[in-house]
């Protein structure tokens, strides 16, 4: 049974509202650079999918004591205001055209640590502070 608002496709009801709808981004305001830092850390750690959080946690262990308070915010604003991880991934690694909107030196280093010219070993995640 069919209610008039949903709609059902191979068996599956798929009610017309089932997509949860994400918060819009927010700068944080009266942070520390410290503080900023460290949840900035977090946040690159903590992502939806495994491949963000190596590439993400691994770049801000590396840089983000040496990003100015300006690439901080731009940093915060990358990798949080973007509704999907996917199109992250799909920036850093070159598979997508990165919006204008996210093209800063923050992106394009970002991007040099993606390719690891090195072949740094990135399976395991930095510590918190």
């Amino acid at each position: 049974c069919l209610s008039s608002t949903g709609s059902e496709s191979g068996g599956i009801y798929t009610p017309p509202d089932a997509v949860l709808p994400v918060p819009p981004f927010v700068d944080k305001q009266g942070e520390t650079s410290e503080l900023k830092r460290a949840r900035l850390l977090y946040q690159s750690r903590k992502r939806g999918m495994l491949e963000n959080g190596l590439l993400l946690s691994t770049f801000a262990g590396k840089h983000l004591d040496t990003l100015t308070d300006t690439q901080l915010i731009t940093y915060d604003r990358l990798i949080n205001k973007p509704s999907n991880d996917w199109d992250i991934y799909y920036w850093v690694t070159g598979a997508k055209e990165t919006p204008e909107e996210f093209q800063s030196d923050v992106m394009d280093l970002l991007k040099k640590h993606v390719l690891n010219k090195d072949r740094e070993s990135r399976i395991r995640q930095p510590d918190l502070y």
